[in-house]
């Protein structure tokens, strides 16, 4: 799965030992919706379905 630069750049606010699998859960989320680029918008989506506190 490919990820643009912003992506990445959001993805590395994460805390390291959760990146791996946060990673993982977008590309799934990518992948189900159809997205085979991952971009900050689809980043923003797929944190917000995840993220329960809002």
């Amino acid at each position: 799965m490919e990820w643009t630069a912003e992506a990445e750049a959001k993805l590395k606010e994460i805390p390291f030992f959760v990146r791996p699998a946060a990673r993982k859960k977008i590309e799934k989320f990518a992948q189900e919706n159809n997205e085979t680029v991952i971009t900050v918008e689809v980043y923003i989506a797929a944190k917000q379905k995840f993220n329960t506190r809002s």
